[in-house]
């Protein structure tokens, strides 16, 4: 069983999860028009970017991803963060059955697991699977998906072009590719957002350019992310970007975060 490890970030239990995620749809659904969000969450995404921090802050920007992707029926979720606790410069799965959420436990693809492995030269590392930027992605898995297998991808110092190849070959094999990341951090909010647009101009027209002048923990994702994309042919759109300002009104010092699906 890969063990949740940071459950507060998320309410720490079933009810508070379902709570969150009932909260987040009821701004949806009080403030996007019917006929736009009809329109809207009829999309079928190949990939989407979110956000990892705790769902007080980033929650509504990922659900709103995540609720998108939900009229799809994917073979699996294939999840990728950066490593905030330990430095490596690989790329880890971990071969665990199950991994925990409050509401329930997924089950983990280990057989596509270990092709990515044999493929792509994926370690198994196991100490390194307490992350936190995957797994905050793992309960809107569950409530959206249920029964979904899904893969956890750690990296460090990677190479986006390898990481490509594997979020190339997880779409043709009809996963759900999920880039995990947060954008800007620490900075007043002015600087905040001339960073984050970078961030966003870059993913909106797969500009490898601007991503050079976008700050986010796991930039190597996007830059893979926006590689795949090219070579796939894929569009992306931004679904939500906000920071930690507009929960908590401090404009001084805030984190910024984005969530954008690819069709």
């Amino acid at each position: 069983m890969r063990k949740a490890v940071v459950k507060e970030w998320y309410g720490g239990d079933c009810e508070a999860v379902e709570h969150y995620i009932e909260h987040f749809n009821n701004i949806i659904d009080q403030n996007v028009d019917k006929d736009k969000a009809k329109e809207v969450f009829s999309l079928k995404p190949k990939a989407i970017i979110v956000p990892h921090a705790g769902w007080m802050y980033s929650g509504f920007t990922a659900n709103f991803a995540y609720r998108i992707a939900s009229n799809v029926n994917y073979k699996r979720a294939v999840v990728i963060g950066p490593s905030h606790k330990f430095p490596l410069k690989d790329i880890s799965t971990t071969l665990h059955s199950f991994y925990e959420t409050p509401c329930g436990n997924l089950q983990i693809d280990t057989n596509f697991a270990k092709e990515l492995i044999e493929k792509f030269e994926v370690q198994n590392l196991e100490m390194i699977h307490q992350e936190h930027s995957t797994e905050v992605q793992m309960p809107f898995i569950y409530h959206y998906f249920k029964n979904l297998p899904v893969v956890e991808l750690v990296y460090g110092d990677y190479d986006p072009l390898k990481l490509k190849n594997i979020i190339e070959y997880s779409i043709e094999d009809n996963s759900l590719v999920v880039i995990s990341t947060d954008l800007s951090h620490y900075y007043d909010l002015n600087t905040a957002n001339t960073l984050d647009y970078n961030c966003l101009e870059a993913v909106t027209e797969l500009d490898l350019e601007k991503i050079n002048k976008c700050e986010a923990c796991g930039k190597i994702g996007v830059i893979a992310m926006i590689i795949a994309a090219t070579e796939l042919g894929l569009t992306p759109f931004i679904v939500d970007y906000r920071t930690s300002a507009d929960l908590s009104g401090d404009e001084s010092n805030v984190v910024g975060y984005m969530s954008a699906i690819f069709i």
